[in-house]
């Protein structure tokens, strides 16, 4: 645990904890919505071609910017992995950065989350 918590100033481990849980929780709501998304997207370009926004988009790009609110509440509380900032990690995840959602998978598992998100890839 003193490793887990040794890169945040936060002075309540126990609100550290939450952050991370919820962020984490995020982070596994906004994977599961990207990759249906990107299903359903591949099933419509098989389609009948027309292009409409689906539920499944508006949600991805809600689960977006929550777990980009999340990382910033961990960013702002100086909680950094491995040399990079979780907020830039998750920004970039959702930009679409396989990379960078697997270091943001990595940050769950450490924290003890990894029940709360799917493998990167």
């Amino acid at each position: 645990m003193a490793v887990l918590m040794s890169g945040c100033s936060s002075d309540d481990p126990a609100q550290a904890k939450e952050w991370q849980r919820d962020y984490c929780a995020k982070l596994g709501s906004w994977q599961d919505a990207a990759h249906t998304t990107t299903t359903s997207e591949a099933d419509a370009d098989t389609s009948d071609g027309q292009s409409v926004q689906s539920p499944e988009l508006d949600y991805t790009e809600s689960a977006g910017h929550a777990v980009i609110e999340a990382s910033k509440r961990l960013d702002r509380a100086d909680l950094v992995h491995g040399g990079t900032h979780i907020l830039d990690d998750t920004v970039n995840a959702v930009g679409g950065d396989v990379g960078a959602e697997g270091r943001a998978v990595s940050y769950c598992d450490s924290s003890g989350f990894e029940t709360l998100v799917s493998s990167a890839g």
